[in-house]
């Protein structure tokens, strides 16, 4: 359970609150096709997303998770990537079911809420206005507007900071282990979800104070959290 109620809950975008990766799969094997080379398919795009674009190109370009260093013709691909990914933004992306619910009814408990990813800024505002969901948001921050992108904690702290609230009071709503680290780091609670992209690993592994099998479960955790801190653990 949380430990208290939070303040501030901020959702991470792909893989958590939209299910994108048909259009991030179709924008990649567009981008691999014009510059000859075989498609990679959604199944395998899908294990490539979480640590933004720049990383989900090298990826699609070397085919490896964690590429050692930056591939030939890199600058070239990724902007032609995001062109192609620009022009077919929302035409398969969804909402995952109960996310509306869920910023809905957290709205009515006048909780701030956030989004905060990797996602380049280029796209993030336009994708959450097409779902109509961008009006929840007190605030929205994508990757390229920090230094150091999640797994670092940076993008949620000073997201934390930007809306007043403290890191203690903050929830972080994920489903990969970048938001798992960010949160941690960040001193933040976490609740996951199970069904984003977390390279098939699941989210257990992560350690998280909540896992929700739909967001619409969010609103009754956060009511039954206690308003106060949970008091530590006595031992010995």
């Amino acid at each position: 359970m949380l430990r208290r109620r939070p303040s501030l809950i901020v959702f991470d975008l792909d893989g958590t609150l939209v299910d994108s990766a048909p259009d991030l799969a179709h924008a990649i094997d567009e981008m691999l096709t014009r510059l000859g080379q075989p498609p990679a398919g959604e199944e395998t795009v899908r294990g490539w997303i979480g640590n933004g674009m720049p990383m989900l190109v090298q990826r699609a370009l070397t085919g490896e998770q964690w590429p050692e260093r930056e591939p030939e013709g890199f600058a070239e691909a990724l902007a032609l990537y995001m062109d192609i990914y620009e022009a077919s933004l929302c035409n398969r992306t969804r909402l995952y079911e109960g996310a509306q619910e869920c910023l809905q009814r957290l709205r009515q408990r006048h909780i701030k809420l956030a989004c905060v990813t990797n996602k380049h800024s280029r796209f993030t505002l336009s994708l959450l206005r097409q779902l109509g969901i961008a009006d929840f948001f007190d605030a929205v921050a994508s990757g390229d507007q920090f230094t150091n992108n999640k797994p670092d904690p940076e993008s949620l702290l000073k997201t934390a900071e930007r809306l007043g609230v403290a890191a203690a009071d903050s929830l972080m709503v994920g489903d990969s282990p970048a938001d798992a680290q960010a949160a941690r780091r960040a001193g933040f609670m976490l609740a996951c979800v199970p069904y984003g992209y977390h390279g098939g690993k699941g989210v257990a592994v992560l350690s998280p104070d909540l896992i929700l099998e739909s967001l619409a479960e969010l609103p009754g955790w956060v009511d039954a959290a206690p308003r106060q801190p949970l008091p530590e653990a006595v031992t010995g």
